[in-house]
């Protein structure tokens, strides 16, 4: 099993090239906890990933670095391992599935690798480096069950222990367990009463399944916009580490991960991608035992395409009461559109956009169906307003 000595190596290792990312206070995220965010995405490349790979690279024979990298990634580790093979002077090869936001794609080529996109998702990037590699005898530099990069991840556990005292749980972004496994090996041999806990998104939960389950397995699906820990197949290694020094591993959904993403921009101006922002969803969301316990979530990354964090911001202010739509049933007379207006505006709400539909064949004639859009202070607005439409006569509509 991986030392702690060798995370200490890793550090040494990766000092002048990885940046010791601030541990800040975030006091007005979630209520009932002293929460800190260890700001990873605002390392070099934009996640935490360029400290294993560097450290792997870094620890490569003459002769394995002469024939060349090859590595696998939906986006962060392609981009630390392009940055630490060419300020190495080697060249990599990085497969990505096609469906990698453009950034991470884009960042990737502008940091030195060569980009093969491979259809599907991370798993069949994964099968055809490993075909790549065999093909052409290049160094694969796997993103997740390898030590050496599992202590490269590590070092963030070191820098949470050295930058805050008193820290009484960790929460950490799992996809196939390398950052997890590493931070976790330096909480526990250093501060052992720290808990650790593991956070996925729900429709990519190989690694919970397994953990709960107590053997491993992999999943045939892997479903969010959280491209990050969009993972299928467990690390083997991982899983070992994971097992001996986890105490958890949650879920949590990708519209709870969207909340997290726009609660971090409003409130802390840091901008997450969606693995980033899952630690911070379970926060939210009350999936782990917290309350009253000073609180590090690792925020992974923030390389999140700008395309996504729109429809993300969207989602989120929905999931956090923001905005909502609602539909009325309306007698087709004079006067029904001022009043609903009414009440709304005196509730304190604002209309963005009034929708009128008389398709609808279940209703007479005389009727149609008023979808009001607003923008809200919170669930509790759109409730009172739900109640003072109904107690003045109108019928919502499902």
């Amino acid at each position: 099993m991986l030392s702690l000595d060798k995370v200490y190596n890793a550090a040494y290792a990766l000092r002048g090239v990885a940046r010791k990312t601030d541990l800040i206070a975030a006091p007005n995220l979630v209520d009932g906890m002293d929460l800190h965010l260890k700001t990873e995405n605002l390392q070099v490349t934009g996640s935490f990933k360029i400290r294993g790979a560097y450290y792997k690279i870094n620890r490569l024979s003459k002769e394995e670095l002469a024939h060349g990298i090859i590595a696998c990634s939906a986006g962060n580790h392609a981009q630390g391992v392009a940055l630490a093979a060419t300020h190495l002077g080697v060249k990599s090869v990085v497969c990505m599935p096609d469906g990698a936001p453009i950034m991470k794609v884009e960042n990737t080529r502008r940091l030195g690798a060569e980009v093969r996109l491979v259809k599907g998702t991370y798993d069949d990037a994964h099968d055809e480096a490993v075909r790549l590699q065999d093909e052409t005898g290049a160094t694969f530099i796997h993103p997740y069950d390898d030590e050496d990069v599992i202590a490269g991840q590590g070092t963030i556990g070191l820098e949470i222990l050295d930058q805050l005292d008193g820290v009484d749980a960790v929460v950490v972004p799992v996809g196939g367990g390398g950052l997890i496994s590493g931070v976790a090996l330096a909480i526990k041999s250093l501060r052992p009463e720290c808990k650790v806990y593991g956070v996925q998104a729900e429709g990519a939960s190989a690694f919970a399944d397994a953990f709960h389950e107590g053997r491993w397995a992999s999943s045939d699906s892997a479903v969010t916009f959280a491209d990050g820990i969009q993972v299928k197949v467990p690390g083997t290694l991982n899983f070992e580490m994971v097992e001996k020094y986890v105490d958890d591993i949650v879920t949590v959904s990708d519209d709870e991960i969207a909340a997290a993403i726009l609660a971090l921009m409003e409130r802390q101006k840091l901008v997450a991608e969606g693995a980033g922002a899952t630690p911070v969803a379970a926060c939210m969301f009350g999936h782990l035992p917290l309350a009253g316990k000073r609180v590090v979530c690792v925020v992974s990354g923030g390389n999140i395409d700008v395309n996504i964090l729109s429809r993300v911001i969207n989602r989120g202010l929905a999931m956090s009461g923001r905005k909502v739509t609602l539909s009325l049933r309306l007698t087709d007379k004079p006067g029904q559109l001022e009043q609903v207006s009414r009440i709304i505006a005196e509730l304190g709400a604002n209309v963005v956009s009034v929708d009128y539909d008389l398709s609808d064949p279940d209703l007479p004639i005389s009727s149609c169906i008023l979808r009001v859009g607003m923008e809200t202070r919170d669930a509790q607005q759109i409730e009172e307003i739900r109640e003072h439409l109904q107690d003045a006569g109108f019928s919502l509509a499902n």
